[in-house]
């Protein structure tokens, strides 16, 4: 890859589990390479010696190639506002508890896609609320990421007890190949008794696994850099303020604002309370990233769907009256409908100002 990460985690193969949805939606799906002594080649010169070149540890003191030579150790590369990495977890958080004292180690490299995601006391604080408790390494510089060739949130990577990267997977899926890969390179390690049965995982909230079969709606971005679909009339003015209004009608997968914004290269700021973004979507789930632009000032929220609040329809952070404040900067699940799904008109009001809205992502 070049020298600049491609942090366009939508980015991916084409697969199994997205190609109901189509393959055009460019959302992550997965994409796994098979245990194989082919192309196999050795980490503790390259990739887990990146590890030196972290900016930070988290729940640990750091950890060196040389210090996990005999182990069998998974990375799991990530950044903490990715509904694909979210999804995800409940099976590395599982792989971690269930194989610790068998062996295995897991390391969750954190790779930023925005800005607030460098600071290392959001990624603490994240941590703490998705119950992460092995080791993090902070790769704000992308370092490791660089190392390993990675190019997708999330990736995982299993390496062998001699050093010998064995398995990969990109994004959601294939969990029971993932683990038994876990298994046998456990017990090619030398450890016996290793079980062979599988982790049993029922996601909840965020980490639910999605809806696949309805999904409509691709990820967008509301920074200008990468969006698509806005459609305020007179279209955007960058990085300067400006009043806008959403149009009449949005078709399928557009979005809007109204009211007092700057649209800057990562998220719209919200100059004045009141303003709104909608968005016509088909999915399951709407989750908005977005925080305050400035840190502990919480802003209040009201979501509508098709002009009404959402009633049983709330996602986790709004309640059945669409009500909720933004206090920190992370992914927030406004939106989980029961069946049918169709299409939708969302609707979110900031009764406050001072909101950065980064990214809509669906489930």
């Amino acid at each position: 890859m070049s020298a600049e990460i491609n942090r366009d985690r939508r980015r991916l193969l084409g697969t199994a589990a997205m190609s109901i949805a189509g393959a055009k939606l460019g959302m992550i799906g997965s994409a796994v390479h098979h245990l194989t002594r082919e192309g196999v080649h050795p980490a503790l010169e390259g990739e887990l010696d990146s590890l030196r070149s972290a900016t930070g540890w988290l729940n640990t003191q750091p950890l060196t190639a040389a210090g996990l030579s005999g182990k069998v150790v998974l990375i799991d590369i990530w950044t903490y506002t990715c509904i694909n990495w979210l999804r995800t977890l409940p099976y590395v958080r599982a792989w971690a508890a269930k194989y610790k004292d068998q062996g295995l180690v897991v390391i969750g490299v954190h790779s930023p896609e925005f800005s607030f995601e460098k600071n290392a006391d959001n990624v603490r604080q994240a941590a703490t609320e998705t119950r992460v408790d092995y080791p993090i390494a902070i790769d704000n510089e992308f370092l490791i990421w660089r190392a390993f060739k990675n190019q997708y949130w999330p990736a995982l990577y299993l390496v062998d007890a001699r050093g010998n990267v064995r398995h990969h997977q990109f994004g959601e899926g294939e969990y029971e190949q993932t683990e038994g890969v876990i298994q046998r390179l456990l017990s090619d390690a030398g450890i016996a008794g290793i079980a062979h049965d599988l982790v049993s995982v029922d996601g909840s909230g965020a980490e639910a696994a999605a809806d696949w079969q309805s999904l409509r709606s691709p990820e967008n971005y509301l920074g200008y850099a990468r969006t698509a679909n806005f459609a305020s009339p007179g279209g955007a003015v960058l990085d300067k303020r400006r009043s806008y209004t959403a149009p009449g009608q949005l078709g399928l997968n557009q979005w809007a604002l109204s009211g007092d914004w700057t649209l800057k290269n990562e998220a719209s700021f919200l100059n004045n309370a009141n303003g709104r973004i909608t968005c016509r979507f088909h999915a399951r789930d709407l989750h908005l990233v977005m925080g305050p632009a400035v840190r502990g000032t919480p802003v209040r929220f009201r979501v509508l769907i098709d002009g009404r609040p959402p009633g049983v329809s709330h996602g986790i952070d709004a309640d059945d009256r669409g009500e909720g404040t933004v206090r920190a900067q992370r992914l927030y699940q406004l939106i989980r409908q029961p069946k049918p799904i169709a299409d939708r008109l969302f609707e979110i009001e900031f009764l406050d100002s001072g909101v950065a809205a980064f990214a809509f992502t669906f489930g």
